[in-house]
């Protein structure tokens, strides 16, 4: 009844493998890149539940993490994403309808999109990535900041 995969053709193998980290090209302005994180994820928060003062703290705070990590030498987003979400743990999101983990992954979303990178589970349907436009260019969203 049961079927045995030998090592080679097993369908397991090809899920062990690592996989190779994305990298974000060496910063050319760590802080305009900084200015283009803040807006663009002060548009996502605001475009997913309601616009809300904490939400420009929260954009502040990441993109802070963001800047310093980048001038660090820091480049695989996947990094960049845990640095976030450290130091949000200790951040105040008594005045948000969003945590940490969230903030973190949209973060990498919006890193992702910038990119050019399709994401694994779809995209969200509340912010189009022509809105915050690309971390490379500096994007849309930095002029948007309100």
């Amino acid at each position: 009844m049961y079927r045995r995969f030998s090592s080679v053709s097993s369908p397991l193998k090809a899920m062990t493998d690592p996989l190779s980290p994305i990298m974000l090209p060496p910063p050319e302005d760590a802080q305009q890149e900084g200015q283009w994180l803040k807006a663009a994820l002060l548009t996502w928060l605001n475009a997913e539940y309601l616009p809300e003062p904490a939400n420009r703290k929260i954009a502040e705070r990441a993109s802070q993490v963001f800047v310093r990590q980048r001038m660090e030498g820091e480049n695989d987003v996947g990094s960049l994403v845990m640095a976030i979400l450290t130091e949000l743990q200790a951040f105040d999101f008594s005045e948000s309808f969003y945590g940490e983990f969230a903030v973190a992954n949209a973060v990498g979303d919006l890193l992702f999109d910038s990119l050019g990178i399709d994401r694994c589970c779809g995209r969200s349907t509340t912010l189009e990535v022509s809105r915050v436009g690309s971390l490379r260019d500096g994007g849309d969203a930095a002029n948007n900041i309100n």
